[in-house]
């Protein structure tokens, strides 16, 4: 009967052991996993706000483009005469001017 108490405290060890191993190992893979995700959806995150700033950015380099040009034109003073007379209606002397919408 010694020998089968022995047994039944041996199993019964094994069976705490292996549940604490257990316990522990869903634990750890728990962790891992919610770190795993929460670092996936920050990188996700991140992607797509990169894709829209890459989007903006274009949008922003053609307006400085076209920025650019009209800087150009502006120091050409023919250009200027001309704009401030189309878009002010300035006019020369003895000029009229007919505006046509």
């Amino acid at each position: 009967m010694a020998s089968v108490k022995k047994i039944k405290k041996a199993r019964s060890k094994r069976f705490k052991r292996l549940f604490l191993l257990g316990s522990f190992s869903v634990i750890v893979i728990g962790l891992t996993t919610y770190t795993t995700l929460k670092y996936w959806m920050e990188i996700y995150s991140k992607y797509k706000e990169n894709k829209q700033l890459s989007v903006e950015l274009k949008k922003l380099k053609k307006k400085e483009a076209a920025l650019k040009v009209d800087i150009g034109k502006m120091q050409d003073s023919d250009y200027i005469a001309r704009y401030a007379r189309e878009k002010y209606l300035y006019s020369k002397d003895g000029e009229f001017i007919l505006s046509i919408k």
